[in-house]
């Protein structure tokens, strides 16, 4: 049996293969991921993008779910505050987990608790807007980024998503499924405020926490989209001021 590496793939005509750059390794990573080589003249120009942006696009995924991930999710929260800062319009942030997650893990072993994240993770992506980001940010761990979200939509979209989860029955053997539920907390982006993304999540995740301690399974967010301003965000105010500096 011939156990040689595979020779790498030939430039396309007229080039040389850019240095450091190995194309195999590339290939096997999208295999492992599921996805299918960039059709075409293996090496051509075309193709070389092709793969390029397979490869950035694996790069925003989470591997077991498919969502975003947090780098993502990072990314989105920082433009999302900035388009809010500048347009006044306003947004939801929530944060979601999977209520007593370790029981399935310690209950039912790892690999049903990847069918109940991969269950979740699907519930969430067909219950919000195509405009909305859906990410995994931690383990059993979820955050939504809603744009254009007024405060008094807010509360029916949170319950809106618990209740999806709550009807999934999650097949984690033949002839065996479980329920399972999630607490959400939610935080409205102060607007023609300039926050941060951890301010952001830290009001987001009180919520959370709140959500859990009156008993889990239910939605808390924030009563209004004027959020109270923090020290830090006068701050970040004032340092963009067009009027810093002048007597």
């Amino acid at each position: 049996m011939d156990t040689s590496a595979p020779a790498p793939l030939p430039p396309p005509p007229g080039a040389q293969q850019p240095h450091g750059l190995h194309l195999e390794l590339a290939l096997q990573l999208l295999e492992q991921s599921g996805r299918e080589a960039p059709s075409g003249e293996a090496g051509s120009t075309v193709w070389l993008q092709s793969l390029i942006d397979a490869l950035v696009e694996l790069s925003s995924r989470d591997a077991l779910t498919g969502l975003s991930n947090r780098r993502t999710f990072e990314l989105a929260l920082a433009r999302e505050i900035d388009r809010v800062a500048r347009s006044g319009e306003p947004a939801l942030l929530l944060t979601l987990d999977v209520d007593y997650f370790k029981q399935v893990n310690d209950t039912h072993g790892h690999t049903a608790g990847d069918l109940v994240i991969q269950a979740v993770s699907r519930a969430l992506a067909e219950t919000v807007r195509p405009m909305d980001l859906v990410a995994r940010v931690g383990g059993e761990e979820f955050s939504i980024v809603l744009p254009n979200c007024p405060a008094a939509f807010g509360p029916q979209v949170a319950e809106r998503i618990r209740t999806r989860v709550e009807r999934e029955a999650v097949t984690i053997a033949p002839g065996q499924s479980i329920g399972v539920t999630i607490s959400i907390g939610g935080a409205f982006a102060p607007q023609w405020v300039r926050t941060t993304p951890r301010l952001w999540m830290d009001r987001a995740d009180v919520q959370l926490y709140r959500a859990k301690n009156e008993g889990r399974n239910r939605c808390c967010l924030e009563a209004a989209a004027v959020s109270q301003v923090s020290a830090e965000e006068k701050g970040l105010l004032f340092a963009t001021s067009q009027f810093q500096g002048l007597e």
